[in-house]
């Protein structure tokens, strides 16, 4: 059973969900275009730094500009995901809760997006109203402080197993230190898609990474 999207940004080139991260090769604003480029749909404005303002709007405007339009999710700022026009907003487990994201929207179209590292956490999220889960780590990566515990391909099974029986269809991305060669057999535990950051930043051709992932994506539906 695959838990499928009731939203257009979670199909098609979306189903790939790029997520940014500091890099000497690349800014974020050109790991934007590479990824839009390659035929991302999504891109994921993470700064652990913090997320400046003015960045997201240059990258909301890259986003809409793009050929086919990509989406633009801020990570952990509500505020800023608003005020600078975004699509959607990803909350971690510490940050505020997914209703409160929906409450600060009001009549304003937001996607909110949860972390989560157990079946608990994603019955929580959904009962917050949560738009779609970053389900996570698959494995160690560098590219995030504080993980949780690893997963790998049981821990996804068994999770979206309990998601089937409980009646839970919201949208499960993968996430944390996947490779494309992880691909196929994640898209077969059920999950809507994939997100990435270092596989895709540290290949020669970023671009030609994105489109290798989203191939391999849909190959495994």
């Amino acid at each position: 059973m695959r838990y499928e999207s009731t939203y257009p940004e979670f199909r098609e080139g979306k189903r790939l969900m790029y997520i940014t991260h500091p890099s000497p090769d690349h800014d974020f604003e050109e790991q934007t275009r590479l990824v839009i480029q390659g035929g991302g749909g999504w891109i994921q404005l993470r700064d652990k730094n913090g997320v400046d303002p003015a960045l997201a709007r240059r990258l909301v405007r890259i986003c809409a500009e793009a050929p086919v339009p990509a989406d633009l999710c801020v990570d952990d700022d509500v505020a800023c995901a608003l005020s600078q026009g975004a699509a959607a907003v990803h909350l971690g487990k510490k940050d505020l809760p997914p209703l409160w994201a929906k409450l600060a929207a009001g009549p304003r179209r937001l996607l909110v997006g949860a972390t989560a590292n157990t079946f608990q956490d994603i019955r929580w999220a959904v009962a917050q109203g949560a738009d779609y889960i970053g389900l996570g780590p698959f494995r160690f990566t560098e590219t995030k402080r504080g993980l949780s515990p690893t997963l790998g391909l049981e821990g996804y099974r068994h999770i979206l197993d309990a998601c089937r029986r409980a009646g839970i269809r919201i949208p499960v991305f993968a996430i944390g230190g996947i490779t494309l060669e992880d691909v196929p057999a994640l898209m077969r535990t059920g999950v809507t898609g994939i997100a990435v950051s270092g596989a895709i930043l540290r290949a020669k051709n970023p671009a030609r990474a994105t489109r290798q992932f989203i191939e391999t994506i849909h190959n495994s539906l």
